[in-house]
């Protein structure tokens, strides 16, 4: 950067960046001239290179030339700890510069005393989420609060775009353009994998050439390792327990470690198994959506201050805080996606001039195999994701019923609004007046209903809320994330824990045992709302599962996985006992090729109890693998195989039946998603559990209501008895739209199985074989873990050794 470049800046800040010993990086200065041809921008940057205080740059210059009163800046982030981050940032530019700007947070963390004079009175700069900002727009001071808005930075624009979060934050965006017209837009990320996508996201009127594209130079190359740890890598599970002394020396050796793992219940096992480890009592905490909010504050204040040697966390701290002095990732578990990787991994050595050092640690040894090809796809710079995708209508919805909260409603003028924002740019009118339609009156099979007629029309036409009750109803209700439902954790003595869903609770009896916010705990009971626990002496632990925490392997590392198997050349620097795997499956059956798919059949049992295996090398990620598994039991039922069951990994499917497949074609034929997939998902309670989160975050359930929260399965009864009603009466209703349109997106991955029962077509290979084969080994274990063979998981364990000796497999299970 030259003298003359430092000089755009005015004297205040070029004169705080000498004196912190830095300067402007390029990225950061094309920042402030889109701002001055007040253009919207994207910043696309590596971790620890400025994007935040490029997005700001612009208003703190703005605010100190041009100060005013009222709100100037809105800064929109996934997560309330960021936000809380930033704002702590952002304090000591502006004190150590003596700026007269005031920056506050807006969250759900906010006291009801701060929002209030917010509305009436709010800050310079407002930090806030993408829940809060449309909770912002619903009351009637929205127009004055926002006229004075000046710009929007959308930070981590990738975690928030693809996700009905990010069509909540389009649909207030849109709004914001109709009450701040001149508003400019920032949106901040170091991994875009579409580009083009995401400015039009971004864009008013998906106009994505009205977004400049600023790219950051690349930083170092990040330190990368796949530990290759003392005891073997087990063939099946994903905890990777089995590596934690060799984690823990990792720790002892670093200042300070993050460790991420990938769900809420291996992070409980993860830091209890550390704890077991620490002999040098070095301070180890633990981090996960479900502790209670004060715990999570100290462990984040302790870090901020340096305090701790290692965090064990999930995706809670995946995103844009800055923790300064860590030095080293441990990534447990495969990372599902080369852009989490980056991610992740950017929070070692937070700097742009300083390289990101990580280990990953996989459960087993197809996660080494996906770890090897996730470390390949960050070298080689590709990036994955979800993709971007239609606005949901169910958001729709609740944004309809915000709007006429805080205004009167013209309805053709908010058509026009909401297609102004990009994942609804292509919203058909009549869809729009459909959901409109729902809103207003509850459609044709629940119009009878006072409760579902939620707007009603004035004498000038337009639209407004029916009553206030429904306002305080939809505030108490808003927002798009709908987990389940969940029981607060108290101790004996009166101290919160945090929380865990109630369908584990419920499978509790007293004197039960189960780990959770890094305690053993004894299971008393519940009452009310509360699971009651006490400290706990011994006992073999139950650890809770929460939904939704486990994540499908991308559709691009996938490829890569398929590449590295494709390619023995590349096995040289492998484990030993990889490498002996994947050689004794080429010696004994073939290995996955790069394109097509490799499907292996094979008896297992004497004769009386003989089973067919059907197992197929599939690569596309748990979610389109269980659909796939459900239509080929389908298929193989009215082939009269009798299959019995079968089992989905990220990697494989494994399918057993009385009768041997032989047409493997035919049973993977792209007819497959026509009738056979209406006729399961019609029967399926998947689709019931769809239009559930569906109904909630459209209106149509309440689960808050004052002084009283639904059950789960209060929620689940009504949301069942009003699908029923619907199927039955009015099969076209919007939501059931909504509802199969989610099912092909999320839990089914309808796109994704087409696409690869497509590329499949005419290259299956079928290998026939009278033994399993090495490659098959760890999803047998797998079936045995699930429960699901019907002979225990016991018997599957003795049997084993046997398998692998069977299979020639006998040196594979040295360590290595």
């Amino acid at each position: 950067m030259s003298a003359r470049q430092s000089l755009t800046l005015p004297p205040t800040f070029a004169a705080w960046f000498r004196r912190r010993g830095w300067q402007p990086h390029a990225h950061q200065l094309a920042m402030l001239h889109a701002a001055a041809e007040r253009r919207h921008a994207l910043l696309v940057a590596p971790t620890g290179g400025g994007k935040t205080l490029a997005g700001f740059l612009p208003s703190l210059i703005a605010l100190d030339e041009r100060p005013s009163k009222g709100l100037h800046t809105l800064y929109v982030s996934p997560l309330k700890a960021l936000a809380a981050d930033i704002a702590r940032n952002l304090e000591m530019p502006i004190a150590e510069m003596g700026l007269g700007i005031r920056c506050e947070t807006r969250t759900g963390d906010t006291s009801q005393a701060r929002r209030a004079r917010q509305r009436h009175a709010p800050p310079h700069i407002l930090l806030t989420t993408p829940e809060s900002l449309s909770l912002l727009l619903s009351f009637p001071e929205a127009p004055r609060m926002f006229a004075t808005l000046d710009t929007v930075v959308v930070d981590e624009l990738h975690a928030l775009a693809p996700t009905k979060r990010g069509d909540l934050l389009a649909l207030a965006l849109s709004r914001l353009a109709a009450l701040a017209p001149g508003h400019r837009r920032a949106g901040l990320s170091a991994t875009v994998p579409d580009e083009d996508g995401h400015r039009r996201w971004l864009a008013p009127g998906a106009d994505a050439a009205s977004v400049a594209l600023v790219r950051g130079a690349p930083g170092p190359e990040p330190e990368i390792a796949i530990l290759d740890p003392a005891a073997r890598i087990p063939w099946s599970g994903h905890m990777a327990l089995h590596a934690l002394p060799d984690v823990y020396r990792a720790i002892r050796a670093h200042k300070t470690t993050l460790v991420f793992v990938n769900t809420r219940a291996q992070a409980e096992l993860v830091f209890q198994g550390l704890w077991r480890l620490n002999g040098d009592n070095l301070a180890i905490a633990l981090h996960h959506g479900s502790l209670e909010k004060p715990q999570r504050l100290r462990v984040e204040a302790a870090m901020v201050a340096g305090k701790l040697r290692a965090i064990v966390c999930t995706s809670s701290l995946d995103l844009g805080i800055d923790w300064g002095d860590v030095d080293l990732v441990i990534q447990m578990g495969a990372p599902k996606g080369a852009s989490r990787l980056v991610q992740r991994i950017g929070r070692a050595n937070h700097r742009y001039d300083t390289p990101s050092k990580a280990l990953l640690v996989p459960g087993n040894r197809f996660e080494f195999l996906e770890c090897q090809a996730a470390v390949e796809a960050v070298h080689a710079k590709e990036l994955d994701g979800d993709p971007l995708r239609a606005g949901g209508l169910d958001v729709l919805a609740q944004h309809i019923v915000a709007t006429a909260c805080g205004a009167p409603v013209d309805r053709g003028a908010l058509y026009a609004e909401v297609a102004s924002a990009g994942p609804y740019a292509a919203l058909p009118r009549e869809t729009f007046h459909r959901v409109f339609d729902f809103v207003a009156t509850g459609g044709y099979a629940l119009g009878a209903y006072e409760r579902y007629r939620r707007l009603v029309q004035a004498d000038d036409g337009r639209w407004t809320i029916a009553s206030e009750r429904l306002a305080r109803q939809y505030r108490m209700n808003a927002g798009v994330i709908v987990d389940a439902p969940t029981l607060k954790v108290r101790m004996t003595n009166g101290r919160k824990l945090g929380s865990v869903e109630e369908y584990f609770a419920m499978g509790l009896v007293p004197g039960d045992t189960f780990l959770f916010a890094g305690r053993l705990l004894r299971f008393e009971g519940i009452r009310e709302l509360e699971l009651i626990a006490s400290r706990a002496k011994g006992g073999v632990p139950k650890i809770p599962a929460f939904e939704g925490g486990r994540m499908p392997l991308t559709t691009h590392l996938a490829a890569r996985v398929r590449g590295v198997l494709a390619a023995p050349r590349r096995w040289g620097g492998y484990p030993r006992p990889v490498r002996e795997w994947l050689d004794a499956q080429r010696e004994r059956s073939v290995l996955p090729g790069g394109d097509g798919l490799l499907v292996e059949t094979f008896p297992r049992g004497e004769k009386k109890e003989r089973r067919h295996f059907l197992v197929a090398y599939c690569f596309e990620g748990r979610n389109a693998h269980q659909t796939l598994g459900m239509l080929l039991t389908k298929r193989m039922e009215r082939a009269g195989l009798h299959p019995l069951g079968f089992v989905a990994t990220d990697y494989v499917i494994a399918i057993w039946s009385l009768e041997p497949a032989a047409d493997v074609d035919a049973l993977f034929d792209q007819d497959m998603l026509g009738d056979d997939l209406e006729a399961w998902m019609a029967e399926s309670t998947m689709l019931k559990r769809c239009f559930r989160n569906v109904a909630v975050i459209a209106g149509l359930i309440d689960r808050r209501h004052p002084g009283q929260v639904k059950t789960g399965r209060q929620v689940t009864f009504n949301t069942d008895l009003i699908y029923d009603v619907l199927r039955r009466h009015e099969p076209g209703h919007i939501l059931l739209q909504a509802t199969r349109a989610d099912a092909a997106t999320g839990l089914v991955d309808l796109a994704r199985l087409a696409a690869f029962l497509a590329r499949i077509t005419g290259r299956i290979r079928h290998v026939p074989l009278d033994r399993i084969s090495p490659l098959a080994l760890p999803v047998l274990l797998e079936i045995g873990r699930e429960g699901v063979l019907g002979e225990g998981l016991d018997e599957i364990l003795r049997r084993e050794a046997e398998l692998v000796a069977e299979a020639g497999l006998a040196s594979l299970d040295g360590g290595g």
